[in-house]
């Protein structure tokens, strides 16, 4: 099968199961794009714009599905947001990027596998200086690698008992959106363009975005495709680390 083809089967699939689980998927569409051998100044760019769609397509049905609280999402998206676009216009060392992206990959794997940030029954409100830091420093690193930053918010919530996995899941896809909007507009202010390639990709995750969430924002869970995404991503990082070994 031509990899061109292959990458783009596989592509709508991570949309879907991030979808079901809240996220826009940019680390999954990273991954990919990573072991498709995607040049940098691509897959930023890339995965910015596919968690557009897909995380504003997953928090329609979080949304509808009675989900989100705008209490929980605020204090995070107000310092996320500046720092997210400051990250979308700043460029670093390949290299670096590299080990950020491992770094954050390894966090997701981690987070498919449920390894932390479980349902919790004894809620509790938000610590507002605890969030206004946390969104800061995850809106810079949004920007800075081309993710939405819900892989790293959604464990945050679980772990801190501010909210259920479905309130953790659409306050994490309304983030990942406004994220991934300021980080994109940093990109355009720097002239990054968007080819007719990038469009088709847009097509396909929206596809896969639109279902999982549909299904996600109900009752659907599946552990095997889970696992499988999981091994993508490790077969991601494991591509990223090579070059040091």
């Amino acid at each position: 099968m031509d990899l061109q083809l292959l990458f783009f089967c596989v592509l709508p699939i991570v949309a879907f199961l991030y979808a079901a689980v809240g996220h826009g998927g940019a680390s999954g569409y990273i991954a990919l794009m990573t072991l498709f051998s995607f040049p940098q100044e691509v897959m930023k760019p890339t995965a910015l714009l596919l968690n557009l769609f897909v995380a504003g397509i997953s928090f329609f049905h979080f949304y509808r599905g009675g989900h989100f609280k705008y209490r929980l999402f605020l204090p995070f998206a107000l310092t996320s947001i500046p720092l997210s676009f400051l990250g979308g216009t700043l460029d670093i060392d390949e290299r670096l990027y590299k080990v950020i992206l491992g770094a954050l990959l390894l966090f997701a794997i981690a987070r498919m596998l449920n390894l932390f940030g479980k349902q919790s029954k004894d809620l509790r409100s938000v610590n507002v200086p605890t969030a206004l830091i946390s969104g800061a420093l995850i809106g810079f690193l949004s920007g800075l690698i081309g993710i939405g930053g819900g892989i790293i918010l959604s464990p945050i919530i679980l772990l801190m008992r501010w909210g259920s996995i479905k309130e953790a899941a659409a306050v994490s896809a309304l983030f990942i959106w406004v994220n991934s909007a300021a980080g994109m507009a940093g990109q355009i202010a720097k002239g990054v363009d968007v080819n007719t390639a990038t469009w088709m990709m847009v097509l396909l995750a929206v596809l896969g975005g639109f279902a999982g969430a549909y299904l996600g924002s109900k009752t659907f869970n599946n552990k095997s495709l889970t696992y499988v995404l999981a091994f993508v991503l490790l077969l991601a990082v494991a591509k990223l680390f090579s070059a040091y070994a």
